[in-house]
């Protein structure tokens, strides 16, 4: 025999044990798990995040295409100043995570350790035929992906390029990947998602968005990766090798410094003191 819920209280949450612990918020759990959402990642220093502006474009378009519904930036302000706060760490990594729960969806957010500010280790990418689906969002359960990066490391390199059937680059596997010809930044443009980190060096850089094929990376003189966390000079492509250029990575570094910081907490007061 079973017990219906009261009129009005919808269906009650699953029950969950994680190692045989009962959960403590089924319902929030049972949603995470789902498995269906997007987010956004991002560096805090001192209450300030480079491209926050990017950061809640993001999350508003995604929600409205996954759940026909606005997510204001003043809502993610509120619960990312307050997890930072409760957090106490002022630098740190943050994801804000949106996840269906129901009829509508829920926020999450993830407060971690910093990562390390400066240059990141030199990368050597495999090149790997896999696109992510919808790769214009930065939606959660990216198993593609991080199995042929983990495939990729097992086979001795530091990660995975993603190309098209056709051998036109993508991305890589959890960062944007750009190369320098001597004279401007090239980001491909197979399928990809814009990294906020790549949205805010190619304004400040000499850029060209283009197609890229496998067997043209021979012409190029350097290469890099950039995501949320780090950038990173690419030292080589399957067989292809490049050089770290110093030099390169200098200006590099100095346009992603001077994008401004914003502030979390938005100047008319907005964000949570608890």
């Amino acid at each position: 025999m079973t017990t219906s819920p009261p009129p009005g209280s919808g269906p009650a949450p699953a029950y969950i044990e994680i190692d045989g612990v009962p959960a403590a918020d089924p319902g929030v759990l049972g949603a995470v798990m789902g498995g269906y959402g997007h987010f956004t990642a991002m560096q805090v220093r001192d209450g300030r995040v480079k491209g926050l502006g990017l950061h809640l474009d993001r999350l508003d378009r995604a929600t409205r295409e996954l759940f026909g519904a606005p997510l204001p930036g003043e809502r993610v302000r509120e619960l990312l100043e307050r997890a930072v706060r409760a957090s106490g760490r002022r630098d740190s990594s943050a994801r804000v995570y949106v996840y269906e729960d129901g009829p509508g969806f829920l926020v999450t957010v993830v407060v971690r350790e910093a990562a390390p500010d400066g240059l990141g280790a030199p990368q050597r990418l495999r090149s790997v035929d896999y696109l992510r689906p919808a790769a214009h969002l930065k939606h959660v359960g990216g198993f593609g992906q991080m199995y042929h990066g983990d495939a990729a490391r097992r086979a001795g390199f530091d990660g995975a390029l993603l190309t098209s059937p056709a051998g036109e680059v993508a991305e890589g596997a959890v960062s944007n990947i750009a190369f320098w010809d001597g004279t401007s930044l090239v980001w491909p443009t197979a399928p990809h998602l814009t990294g906020i980190t790549m949205a805010l060096l190619a304004p400040r850089l000499p850029s060209v968005h283009r197609a890229v094929a496998l067997d043209e990376l021979t012409s190029f003189r350097a290469a890099f990766t950039a995501n949320s966390r780090t950038i990173a000079p690419v030292t080589g492509v399957d067989k292809i090798a490049y050089p770290v250029d110093g030099e390169l990575m200098e200006r590099v570094l100095g346009a992603y410094a001077d994008a401004p910081g914003e502030k979390i907490v938005s100047a008319d007061g907005g964000g949570s003191g608890g």
